[in-house]
């Protein structure tokens, strides 16, 4: 087990180039969506939108990009900027890099996790390091950059939180912190878009240690979340943490079935979870694996180098139903893969990074699907700069909407995300015709109609029907 004190006495700087460069091994269409099982995409092309070079970003080491309101792409780099400490930035979908803000320590250092967008339109993150005690903070950015620190950890509420954010259904963001005190192993947090902070639970090794990675909210109303170390073997868990702060641990890694998950879970259409871990399996170089509600957890594929190695990041469902993802290391060139699963287990490789100069190499992050149906993702290395890139691809999927939030009542009112949302005829939720507010080419209103029941919200517009890549969920 990791000393209590490795986080303090070990730089992040450290543990994100020893992740970085050290590497054991090296010294279809849109009515598919909900399909488990589809066909498996040929290799695609990636195409690289962004080479960071240090004075906007450096080692983008996001948990996956977000879409914003506008159809931008927004995310964080962990380095660079006017002050070397990372940055926020947004992109467009053709590539054009704008940078929203850059940190200076006293509002915080190394976002090393991504964006959540809420549903008020801005986004939250947290950084790694600095703000007033230098553990970390919580913020909230505004699209056109206005940075707003709603907390700083102090160690005693948690400290250094290295994953994501997630927005609950009761609009309260909810995180983990990979350190604390006394206990040491880390803490389960929620906070308000106003910054009223609550500290919701402690790990205590029994249940888990070192929570890298964000929450999911489980269509139960409880969230999941996996821990790199501790549990019954010290290979790391899956646990599941109820809004008032109970932590189970659903499932404790025995290397057989890979160790160190480091990766967000996500929750798929069928109700199980998918995850990765960073290394162990039966070739002792990381698992997929799914997970139920209940703990019954089963492997999918074991890497074995050739088709990757460290998959560090969260899957992806996109709208053919199959699931996506990057490894860090690994492939033909070494240097990184994207990959497509199916539910059966069936893995093909889409893309093999060379690290060169007008490719990317170490795919630190996830991929998130645009409405457009493109897939966008970001590499720690490689690019002209060798600082990293945003790169993306296609596999000739379609066009679809996204919902925020995905759930709600009758009577609510949902924003949905979409491209080239221009004359806009019907609006429906699970077959139901919904009343809509218009409001640009990317984004609209619409009311939660009284009768309609968990499904998919169906826009048709003069070109053609575009359909959630979610069930809108009323509970």
């Amino acid at each position: 087990m990791k000393s209590p004190k490795f986080l303090q006495a070990t730089s992040f700087a450290s543990i994100i180039l020893l992740a970085m460069f050290t590497n054991p091994i090296l010294a279809a269409a849109q009515t598919d969506s909900f399909r488990l099982g589809a066909p498996i995409h040929p290799p695609a092309t990636v195409e690289i939108l962004v080479d960071f070079d240090g004075t906007n970003g450096q080692f983008p080491f996001t948990e996956n990009l977000v879409q914003g309101k506008d159809g931008n792409l927004y995310g964080t780099t962990t380095y660079g900027g006017a002050n070397s400490d990372g940055t926020v930035f947004k992109v467009t979908p053709g590539g054009t890099l704008t940078v929203l803000h850059s940190f200076n320590g006293t509002d915080g250092e190394n976002p090393y996790a991504g964006l959540v967008l809420g549903v008020d339109g801005n986004f939250y993150g947290t950084t790694y390091q600095g703000g007033a005690n230098g553990d970390g903070t919580v913020f909230k950015i505004t699209p056109s950059g206005t940075l707003t620190t709603l907390h700083s950890f102090a160690n005693t509420d948690g400290g250094f939180p290295a994953g994501a954010l997630v927005q609950g259904t009761d609009k309260n963001l909810y995180g983990t912190t990979s350190y604390s005190m006394p206990t040491v192993y880390g803490s389960v947090f929620k906070i308000s878009t106003a910054g009223a902070f609550t500290s919701l639970a402690f790990f205590d090794d029994t249940n888990g240690y070192e929570p890298l990675a964000g929450l999911v909210q489980g269509t139960n109303g409880n969230f999941y979340g996996v821990t790199a170390t501790g549990g019954a073997n010290d290979f790391g868990t899956v646990f599941e943490v109820t809004p008032a702060g109970v932590i189970t641990a659903l499932h404790s890694f025995d290397n057989t079935d890979g160790w160190e998950p480091e990766g967000q879970l996500i929750q798929a259409a069928n109700g199980s979870f998918y995850g990765t871990t960073l290394r162990g399996g039966a070739n002792g170089d990381s698992e997929i694996f799914k997970i139920t509600a209940a703990g019954v957890l089963t492997v999918l594929h074991s890497f074995d180098v050739t088709d990757g190695y460290e998959p560090n990041d969260s899957l992806l469902q996109a709208t053919d139903g199959n699931f996506y993802g990057t490894t860090t290391y690994g492939g033909t060139g070494e240097e990184g893969t994207v990959f497509e699963i199916n539910s059966a287990g069936k893995l093909s490789t889409i893309y093999d990074f060379t690290g060169g100069l007008t490719d990317g190499s170490t795919p630190f992050g996830g991929l998130v699907q645009h409405t457009s149906g493109a897939f966008y993702g970001v590499t720690g290395g490689g690019g002209t700069g060798e600082l990293g890139t945003i790169f993306t691809f296609g596999t000739g999927l379609s066009p679809f909407v996204k919902l925020l939030p995905a759930s709600g009542k009758v009577g609510s009112t949902v924003t949905i995300l979409g491209t080239n949302l221009t004359g806009i005829k019907s609006v429906t939720f699970d077959g139901i015709a919904a009343t809509w507010t218009k409001g640009t080419n990317t984004y609209f209103t619409a009311v939660v109609p009284t009768g309609a029941t968990t499904g998919l919200v169906e826009v048709t517009t003069s070109c053609c029907t575009l359909k959630s890549n979610v069930s809108f969920r009323i509970p």
